[in-house]
């Protein structure tokens, strides 16, 4: 067990981000999932850092992220970015999955932007259509606010009326309207993972009122809600989970689909950051 506090561990990773590549604060905090891959390229005064270099990150993390915290300025917009996320079906603990966000609000960020790939509920959806977050749904059985709270990252009960800010969610509708982007308010159920859903339980998350569900999101959104950051977050729809037309799910499409997608939510990203 960690001997220091997380307050501590958190000012300890920031500490060391900060003096290999912050000149001065981010105004945002963005995590690298599927769809943003290769928004870290765009950067300019592009500085990177690898997780094992600094203090309490994991060292690896899945085999198609870098593992690297990025800085530098996107559209003029100081920002840092965490090139790898972490999972909890892969066996990360609550605190490393959501380690990145509570790093990047102790190095001065107020926004945080999320991406991923998820499974689509709604019969309007098409595969690379993008979910703008607008709700979600914990399904995962766990909550990284559980526990003792620390009042120096954030308050006991933190409202949740308006996870995903409404402000950037209306931006983000208006651009994809401009660039041609097929695009959908969307609540995101996340689940634990890392096997599909059933037919049954499709059924269920869509009575519950989800339109898309995935593994990833909801974590980092709690954490960031917590530490008082506004979020954004945009998942790609990579597979139909209608019920009762369902196929089974191949990994290789799912993936040829988020690379093809995935300029889009570089380019919505992109443009949110650069309107801050």
């Amino acid at each position: 067990m960690p001997t220091t506090s997380l307050f501590d561990r958190i000012q300890e990773a920031a500490a060391a981000i900060k003096k290999a590549l912050l000149p001065q604060p981010p105004r945002a905090a963005i995590v690298l999932g599927t769809g943003l891959g290769g928004l870290s390229g765009r950067l300019e005064a592009r500085k990177a850092l690898p997780f094992g270099e600094v203090p309490h990150f994991p060292s690896s993390t899945v085999t198609s992220h870098a593992g690297e915290v990025v800085a530098g300025t996107l559209g003029g917009v100081p920002v840092v970015a965490f090139s790898g996320r972490f999972h909890l079906y892969e066996g990360w603990s609550l605190e490393q999955v959501t380690l990145p966000v509570r790093v990047g609000k102790a190095l001065g960020a107020e926004y945080l932007f999320l991406s991923g790939a998820c499974g689509g509920l709604n019969k309007f959806q098409r595969k690379g259509d993008v979910a703008l977050l607008d709700d979600h749904i914990n399904l995962m059985g766990v909550n990284p606010l559980a526990g003792p709270n620390d009042e120096r990252l954030g308050p006991r009960f933190p409202d949740m009326c308006r996870p995903y800010d409404p402000e950037l969610l209306a931006r983000a509708e208006k651009i994809c309207l401009a660039e041609g982007i097929r695009a959908h308010r969307a609540v995101y159920a996340g689940v634990l993972g890392p096997n599909l859903e059933t037919r049954a339980e499709y059924r269920m998350l869509q009575v519950m009122g989800a339109d898309v569900v995935g593994m990833s999101t909801v974590p980092e959104t709690l954490a960031a809600v917590h530490a008082g950051l506004k979020v954004f977050g945009a998942s790609i729809v990579t597979d139909l989970c209608l019920p009762d037309a369902l196929e089974p799910a191949e990994i290789k499409s799912i993936i040829a689909t988020a690379n093809e997608a995935e300029p889009k939510v570089t380019k919505l990203v992109e443009r949110l950051v650069a309107g801050l």
